[in-house]
């Protein structure tokens, strides 16, 4: 069998936890993994998923604690999904997606890593990203460093805004 070596990830992987309780809270208080917040809003914040997908694949994150798509207010639904909004339009000027997967994974039976604090992925894709290192070896190949990821797509979000 043929090994992939990734030893940036260990810090990831074996790191210590810097808070108590929900990570999504703690990185929402600006606690842990600020390098990967890549915009902050009022009741949401998006930051690049720590085991993504793809390359620059985002999560839209309630600012107060939900387990569930319906423990959020009507302006906290909005928010997030106005969050996925803008996402989308900064993942398009940064990284020139063929297409995007929306979605919620609500408990850990539909696939939530994080099934106590609700979120909305936001995964961009393109035209023959899917090939034989996810299916045959379970490895994917992130082509880009998260952190120059997430400093492209910080200058996206800027460009929104002007």
């Amino acid at each position: 069998m043929r090994q992939l070596w990734a030893p940036w990830r260990m810090a990831y992987v074996g790191g210590e936890r810097t808070h108590q309780g929900c990570v999504l809270c703690a990185i929402g208080r600006g606690e842990d993994d600020e390098n990967r917040v890549v915009e902050r809003a009022e009741l949401t914040y998006t930051v690049l998923n720590l085991f993504p997908y793809s390359s620059g694949h985002l999560m839209v994150v309630p600012l107060r604690h939900a387990g569930d798509v319906t423990e959020l207010t009507e302006a906290e639904a909005a928010a997030v999904f106005a969050g996925a909004q803008r996402a989308v339009r900064a993942l398009r000027e940064a990284l020139n997606p063929d297409g995007l997967n929306l979605g919620v994974n609500q408990g850990t039976a539909a696939g939530a890593g994080i099934a106590e604090h609700v979120h909305l992925h936001v995964v961009p894709r393109w035209n023959g990203d899917t090939n034989f290192m996810p299916v045959l070896a379970d490895v994917k190949v992130i082509p880009e460093h998260m952190e120059a990821t997430a400093a492209r797509l910080r200058e996206a979000y800027a460009k929104l805004t002007q």
